[in-house]
Formats: C-alpha cells, structure tokens, sequence
C-alpha cells in the first residue's frame, strides 16, 4: 500500500466514524423540545454538510495523479479539521 492509499483509508475511517457520530447526534435529537430540536438540527445539518464535502474531497482526492495529490490532500485535510470541529462543539452541547 503506497502512502495515497494510505491516506485515502484513514480519512474514509474518520468519515465513517463521523457519519456514525452523526447518526447518533440525530437519534438523541429527536427527544429534545421544538425550540432545542430546531437548534441541534441546524448544526447537525451543517456537520452532514462538511461530512459530505469531506467525502466529495476524498473522491477527488483517490481519482488524482501523483502531481494533484498533494494538493487535494490539503482540501481533504481541511475538510475533515471542519467536520472534527464542528462534532466536537455539537458534543460539547450535548455534555451541558
């Protein structure tokens, strides 16, 4: 396994793991009142949205040359950095 399929298989397992993160963040959502419920929604929406760029990132990311690698993994990087932020500050709520 070269270093790019490397790459490409550690940010599909943090994905994975976000995506799940997200599943549950949803699950516990749906028992909280309107006014929270609209709150978490919005954020969590927002989380499935970096998600989702992370992955478009990472496609883009494993159908690159060697030349365009480095520089798609920068994007990739930054993706995940956002959606990892955005879980945590939607954890954080949930710890109050």
């Amino acid at each position: 396994m070269n270093l790019q399929e490397a790459y490409k298989q550690k940010a599909e397992t943090e994905l994975e793991l976000a995506q799940a993160r997200l599943v549950e963040f949803r699950a516990k959502v749906k028992n909280l009142n309107a006014d929270a419920h609209l709150n978490y929604a919005k954020q969590l929406d927002d989380f499935e949205h970096g998600i989702d760029t992370a992955k478009s990132k990472l496609k883009e990311l494993g159908e690159a040359g060697e030349e365009a690698w480095e520089m798609l993994k920068d994007g990739v990087e930054s993706a995940l950095r956002s959606s990892s932020k955005t879980l945590q500050e939607i954890a954080d709520k949930f710890k109050d």
